[in-house]
């Protein structure tokens, strides 16, 4: 199995093809731009100059504005001249789906076009189609008949080209073929791309968007891989998760998708779609890119050996969860545990539980555990003086614990030399911590732990790893790499702390340097902290809206179960896939999307699709149980899974609508 990254053990950023889109370079270690997509009517040009310049002046290096006809098509002409007029000169993207002519008139006009491969040429019907060879040569040359055209109006202008495949709109042929997969996505952009390269055109970007992160890393690796296999070279690569949502989870799910690629140096552009006002999403982008300037600036082009052909040690292109022993609830078959970092806390009480999922009743001397409940908690030197939950266990230093009376709720953390001279361990569960960072240290460390303790007391230990290097994730991953080599299968919890500031920074910090690693089977729970008191306290001053911090403690909690939901390791709520808007919608997604979750959020693993309109509707949902699709002003059309349930409900009943859908598919229980 080949590689689809330079490095998979330290910061090297891939060599991709360069792009001039207007005055702006993309690819071949040019920064990594970040763009977003106007959400006003294309025929209000006012409207949708005014929001680019917002968009612009937060930092928007690319504009998208959707094109589904002529008239919006034509109407560019208009934004163009009037953003030019004003003084703005940043590259406009145009964006089609199923409207060819549409793609001719814009590509004459704005500097790039945004062309999907699976509803371009087609028209997808959901129909399973069984195609001969030839059938589907016959097909291939259908398509070079209606896409050349396009690209030799891009080659006259001078006009860049993305060819954007996204996971549920791939037409039925690919379907057919392939089914509702990452190479299925990859081969429906190939498509297109051999064409564009069979006439010499080659200022092409590629993306591979979904909603699932997992599906959208595999895609993208895939990608890398087959240019490389094909070409020997790769175009540069538009990275985002296509209907991320809001507020805190759509931002979660977008740095796990983004961010496990960028941290294997893929990545030449991104949009983080979120269901907010596009120039809200400007500042997401920028605090995922940061990360990684000053690891390209130390990387100089060209001083690396290229890893193409080298032999992987595990299957990045399909999820395989690391086979493990289960040490207690940890491992084996069990879903990854939460452990909630309390160790800052002078005096825990009863009180501090309830952000973590616990709420004590004083009346009924009884203990309430949400769904989003921690495992563990690791409270450092403190024995707690109060009685726990039922299922709640306490994670100490080895010095208090063994001070403390019942070791069936207490459990010893170690670190790896106090560990290996421990004259007293649990004879159940312990833990033992290592920084991975030095490549010839840590496994040697390793080695002697298990020499000293004896194979069968090494049984009872669960693996804590955290990194203080610069690039921690793929230190991490080092020592993932040399437990395979050795066949030793302790679970492992990944610890990780933020030195970063605000609540955004943090969310990005967590879901990537974790999401990265639970995206490849590695990882049996998650510990999330912060570097000191100060950065937990600048939580509470800088929250958003959309984030309501009653105390860092539970935005930690919340924040870790998010990465597992996202990462699909443990689901404990309700999913949306909730489009970024555009001038397509039909309806207030905001509002919308806040009413439907506002009923809807105690539905324990229901995915539920919030869609603008018919465009992301049916196709774009993916893997969706429910569908909330606009299909004309004030109409409501609703699905389960992709077939049509009740069409044209009057949008003012199709929440209420919707509801009665899920009590008639049983998947609606009371709040």
């Amino acid at each position: 199995m080949q590689f689809y990254c330079e490095s998979l053990t330290e910061y090297k950023r891939l060599k991709t093809r360069e792009v001039r889109i207007g005055d702006l370079l993309l690819g071949n270690f040019h920064p990594v731009r970040v763009q977003t997509m106007t959400t006003t009517d294309t025929m209000d040009t006012i409207a949708t100059v005014e929001q680019s310049i917002r968009c612009i002046e937060a930092g928007a290096e690319l504009i998208r504005i959707t094109a589904p006809s002529k008239n919006e098509a034509e109407n560019l002409l208009n934004i163009k001249n009037e953003l030019r007029k004003r003084g703005y000169t940043t590259p406009l993207v145009a964006d089609i789906h199923f409207t060819p002519n549409a793609a001719e008139i814009a590509a004459r006009i704005v500097e790039k076009v945004r062309v999907n491969p699976g509803n371009y040429v087609d028209k997808k019907k959901f129909e399973l189609i069984e195609y001969t060879d030839a059938d589907y040569a016959e097909e291939i040359d259908r398509i070079r008949e209606r896409f050349t055209p396009l690209i030799k109006i891009c080659k006259e202008y001078g006009t860049a080209m993305r060819i954007g495949t996204n996971h549920g709109s791939l037409s039925d042929r690919i379907m057919s073929r392939y089914g509702d997969t990452p190479i299925g996505m990859v081969e429906s952009a190939m498509e297109f791309l051999r064409i564009a390269r069979g006439i010499s055109y080659h200022n092409i970007v590629l993306s591979m968007k979904s909603s699932n992160p997992q599906v959208m890393v595999q895609a993208y690796r895939l990608l890398v891989k087959t240019m490389f296999d094909e070409f020997g070279e790769c175009y540069p690569l538009h990275l985002g998760v296509t209907e991320a949502g809001d507020g805190e989870d759509g931002r979660i799910k977008s740095a796990i998708g983004i961010g496990s690629l960028m941290e294997d140096g893929l990545g030449d552009t991104i949009r983080v779609s979120l269901t907010e006002d596009p120039e809200l999403e400007i500042p997401v982008c920028r605090d995922i890119v940061k990360r990684y300037e000053v690891r390209s600036r130390e990387y100089e082009a060209g001083t690396t050996t290229s890893a193409m052909g080298s032999k992987l040690q595990y299957d990045p292109f399909h999820y395989q969860r690391r086979e493990t022993f289960a040490v207690d609830n940890i491992g084996g078959k069990h879903v990854p545990v939460v452990v909630a970092d309390l160790g800052k806390i002078e005096r825990i009480t009863p009180k501090h539980l309830q952000s973590i999922g616990y709420s004590y009743d004083e009346t009924t001397d009884k203990w309430n555990i949400g769904d989003a409940a921690a495992d563990y908690i690791f409270t450092g030197h403190q024995l707690l003086n109060f009685a726990l939950p039922g299922t709640l266990k306490v994670i100490v230093y080895a010095d208090a614990w063994q001070k403390a009376g019942d070791k069936t709720k207490y459990f010893p953390l170690f670190d790896q030399s106090g560990y290996a001279f421990a004259r007293e361990k649990s004879q159940s569960l312990n833990f033992v911590q290592l920084d991975c960072k030095d490549e010839n240290e840590d496994f040697s460390n390793m080695g002697f732990l298990i020499a000293r303790a004896g194979k069968e007391d090494f049984k009872k230990v669960v693996l804590c790893f955290s990194s203080t290097s610069a690039n921690a994730m793929q230190s991490v991953r080092r020592m993932f790499f040399e437990l395979e080599k050795h066949d030793i299968r302790n679970p492992v919890i990944l610890i990780t702390d933020s030195n970063w500031q605000t609540p955004d920074e943090h969310l990005i910090h967590f879901a990537t340097e974790t999401g990265a690693l639970f995206l490849e089977g590695m990882g049996d729970g998650i510990c999330l902290g912060y570097g000191n008191k100060a950065q937990m306290e600048n939580i509470k001053v800088t929250g958003r809206t959309y984030l309501d911090v009653k105390d860092i403690y539970q935005f930690t909690n919340n924040t870790a179960f998010s990465i597992l939901q996202a990462t699909r390791t443990r689901i404990s709520k309700t999913e949306y896939i909730s489009c970024p808007s555009c001038g397509r919608t039909l309806f207030d997604l905001q509002e919308t999307t806040a009413k439907i979750r506002s009923v809807t959020h105690h539905l324990k693993g229901v995915k539920i699709a919030i869609m603008g309109c018919i465009v992301n509707g049916p196709g774009e949902m993916a893997d969706a149980d429910f569908g909330y699709v606009g299909s004309g002003p004030g109409k409501i059309t609703l699905y389960r899974g992709k077939e049509v349930m009740k069409r044209n409900v009057n949008s003012e009943i199709a929440v209420e609508e919707l509801i009665n859908l899920l009590k008639e598919s049983e998947a609606w229980v009371e709040p």
